[in-house]
């Protein structure tokens, strides 16, 4: 017991301040490399014959603005271009509350396509992504859970 008293003594000393400043210094530096090393959230499906790669750029989702990409291989593994991808995201309804149904229509940016979500609330929201191409359609559904 009397070594933590001399350890939080001597933490608290004023010898130890720039101690206690590096330290701090440290862990925020810590803090800041795992949030930049955060990993996007990916959802990985079939949708028809299409295998579709789903990324939103914030992990967990937030609400607000979440920024979503979809990458569309065929069966033998090439990229899907010219492709009407379209991301349908939707709350279900809750007492007092009806349901929210949005869309959004992903561009084509070199091998992917991207879109914007806006999350208006936290809470579970259900996703679709629905894709056309070459006469062939897809889907993929997916739940996720906003901040």
């Amino acid at each position: 017991m009397y070594i933590w008293q001399d350890l939080i003594r001597k933490l608290f000393s004023r010898g130890a301040r720039n101690m206690r400043k590096l330290l701090m210094i440290g862990m925020v530096m810590l803090l800041s490399a795992g949030v930049a090393l955060a990993k996007d959230y990916e959802v990985k499906k079939k949708a028809g014959e299409f295998d579709v790669v789903v990324t939103i750029d914030k992990n967990p989702p937030v609400t607000g603005d979440n920024g979503v990409t979809v990458s569309v291989k065929d069966a033998s593994g090439k990229v899907v271009k010219d492709a009407k991808v379209v991301v349908d995201y939707s709350m279900p309804g809750m007492p007092g509350m009806p349901p929210m149904n949005y869309k959004a229509d992903a561009m084509q940016k070199g091998d992917f396509y991207a879109a914007t979500m806006n999350l208006s609330m936290a809470g579970p929201w259900n996703i679709a992504v629905r894709i056309s191409a070459g006469g062939k359609n897809g889907s993929m559904k997916f739940t996720i859970d906003a901040k």
